[in-house]
């Protein structure tokens, strides 16, 4: 059973997770270059659908910490140091996605949009930072989950 939950959690996150850094990477990109061309169509419908990319694959994404738990409690390490620091790891991530990210694309995308979208647009290089600091904690919680320091499971 537990090989089984281990293949379901990284799956999941190949999956779920993979799209969303893919696509949150793009977006900044994608931005300047409709702030650059006004009018810009393929532009507006790529910032769409990197958007939509991210709001969806973050939704299927709580499926990894849910077979990582499952994981977790078959292998007897929920109160491992390594696994303790990913989860906390990947609450931060997910509330920069969450209250950061997917926020800030939206307004994004609205202003593209507008012709005068005023002065709180969110800028490409702080969508790019949040998007950055997201996939370096993803990145870290990844080695975290291979290397699992301490740990004596030998699984």
């Amino acid at each position: 059973m537990t090989k089984l939950l281990l293949s379901l959690h990284v799956l999941a996150a190949l999956l779920a997770i993979g799209p969303v850094t893919v696509a949150a990477s793009m977006f900044p990109r994608t931005l300047r270059r409709a702030h650059s061309t006004t009018g810009d169509a393929e532009a507006l419908a790529n910032l769409r659908t990197l958007h939509r990319i991210c709001r969806v694959y973050a939704g299927i994404g709580l499926a990894v910490p849910l077979f990582g738990f499952a994981t977790a409690s078959s292998l007897h390490v929920l109160g491992s140091g390594w696994l303790i620091a990913s989860i906390t790891l990947t609450t931060v991530a997910a509330a920069i996605l969450g209250l950061l990210i997917l926020p800030a694309q939206e307004d994004a995308l609205t202003a593209a949009q507008t012709p005068d979208p005023g002065p709180d647009v969110p800028t490409a290089a702080r969508l790019a930072m949040f998007t950055g600091l997201f996939n370096l904690l993803w990145a870290t919680v990844t080695v975290l989950m291979i290397v699992r320091p301490g740990s004596t499971t030998g699984a």
